[in-house]
């Protein structure tokens, strides 16, 4: 039976999305060597299109640059992203439909730096070879995002989450459990704490193919949207040993969801 090791470059957080961003080749975690320091950047490209429940169909364009560094069991990682909307100022990237205090009928695109993310994450030791794999993190959302221009809230969030995964035949299963505290603020009213849930699956097809889905759940972010319950399908190719792409799009049941969501990343390693 082969074993897997989840990568320990944290998750990351687009548009609402906690992806899981590929699976190791075959190894035994008590074999990493916890002395290096590896790093990783990533440059990301994300567009959805909905109405999010509301009454015009919103559009994002949403372009984060990640820079992570992992040293022993400890991993921390900077997102900075570009982004722009082009919708009525009632739909935020992360939050989804929202009841924007001066929110107009006209469509307007605004464009500019998006809220910056800082997150670390503490990988705890395995009890056995056969014991579920457990990492700790810690979201900060800083508010870098101009909040008149319907870029972000303003605010700074922050979430708590736990990342389990745990080998199975030729494949790996895993979850992911959080809950976020949110900034309030007047200009975006009715915003909430609220908790979400992935469950999911990940096969490698080789050395250099995986794929894998997870369901997606989240409470409303705002008393004035809904549940998102989300399916999404990702691969990931590792390119050579430095470089890896990787790829998704979602599939959503609720009006709190995009109609279309599709997203790109590649990343450098070294």
């Amino acid at each position: 039976m082969m074993s897997f090791k989840p990568t320990q470059i944290p998750v990351i957080q687009l548009a609402g999305y906690l992806l899981i961003t590929g699976i190791s080749l075959p190894g035994s975690a008590f074999s990493q060597d916890y002395s290096d320091i590896k790093q990783r950047l990533s440059v990301s490209s994300y567009f959805s299109s909905g109405d999010y429940g509301e009454s015009l169909k919103t559009d994002i364009l949403y372009f984060p640059v990640s820079y992570s560094v992992n040293k022993g069991k400890w991993a921390a990682e900077l997102t900075v992203p570009h982004l722009r909307v082009d919708g009525v100022g009632s739909v935020l990237v992360n939050v989804g439909g929202v009841n924007r205090a001066v929110a107009g009928t006209a469509r307007e695109q605004n464009s500019g730096i998006g809220d910056s993310t800082l997150a670390v994450t503490y990988q705890m030791d395995p009890i056995s070879e056969s014991s579920p794999f457990i990492d700790l993190r810690l979201d900060i959302k800083i508010p870098t995002a101009d909040q008149n221009r319907g870029l972000g809230t303003g605010e700074m969030d922050y979430s708590t989450q736990v990342d389990i995964s745990q080998n199975y035949g030729n494949s790996v299963l895993f979850g992911t459990f959080g809950y976020t505290f949110r900034g309030k603020t007047d200009l975006y009213a009715g915003l909430e704490d609220s908790a979400y849930l992935q469950l999911g699956v990940a096969r490698p097809l080789n050395p250099k193919w995986n794929i894998g889905a997870f369901y997606d759940f989240r409470e409303p972010a705002s008393m004035f949207s809904t549940e998102v319950h989300e399916l999404v399908p990702y691969f990931s190719w590792q390119i050579s040993e430095s470089w890896s792409f990787t790829g998704l799009t979602a599939f959503g049941f609720t009006e709190a969801s995009a109609d279309t969501a599709v997203l790109g990343q590649i990343s450098y390693s070294w």
